[in-house]
């Protein structure tokens, strides 16, 4: 994948920051600056960063999201103050979807009605999150992106916990936030689905 401009003046301020960390020296500094400039594609990039330990010197705005993954940094997604630890639908529905960020522990809960669960556009209040969804004669649909990892692990009991992916990209790198989903499906189904991720400006809707 080529790159642009601003993709090198991103990855310059990741090695000036790591000049100020201490982790390079000037010399490596401007060594680094002259590859970056001429470099014209994300893998002429990835050697510049490959050995600043987790590029834990960058800063969140460094890149933006596609860059940064492209080039195996730290997912900018990860952080911020946690949303609703729970979601409730009897005889009803519940809705997460748009900006949000999921808490580590989030409970699904559907009896007799249904809750949808979007994190397509979500940030993760940390890299390793559980969502348990319990649906007991009613439906939960959770839908990840496919740019983040995603584990489940529940079961159906005279009913359904599937995972369907709708998505051709590859696995996610280990960096991308991983969200473990378990819980139950008893007379009632838990689906999750793999899709593309959404556009970033989808509107926020909790219920």
């Amino acid at each position: 994948m080529r790159i642009s401009d601003a993709d090198r003046e991103q990855v310059a301020q990741v090695l000036h920051q790591a000049l100020s960390e201490g982790r390079i020296t000037i010399t490596e500094l401007e060594e680094r600056l002259s590859t970056v400039y001429a470099a014209k594609t994300f893998g002429e990039l990835k050697p510049v960063t490959a050995d600043l330990p987790g590029t834990a010197g960058a800063p969140s705005t460094a890149l933006q999201p596609a860059s940064g993954r492209a080039l195996g940094l730290p997912d900018n997604r990860v952080g911020g103050h946690p949303g609703s630890a729970v979601s409730v639908g009897v005889m009803s529905g519940a809705v997460r979807k748009g900006s949000w960020v999921l808490p580590p522990q989030h409970t699904s809960f559907a009896f007799w009605g249904g809750a949808e669960i979007d994190l397509r556009n979500a940030r993760f209040a940390e890299k390793q999150c559980t969502i348990t969804a319990v649906a007991i004669m009613g439906g939960i649909e959770i839908t990840v992106p496919d740019d983040i990892n995603v584990d489940v692990t529940g079961i159906g009991l005279m009913g359904s916990f599937m995972l369907e992916d709708k998505s051709d990209a590859p696995p996610a790198p280990p960096t991308a936030p991983t969200v473990t989903i378990n819980g139950l499906g008893f007379w009632g189904g838990v689906v999750v689905y793999r899709k593309p991720a959404a556009p970033k400006d989808a509107p926020r809707i909790e219920s």
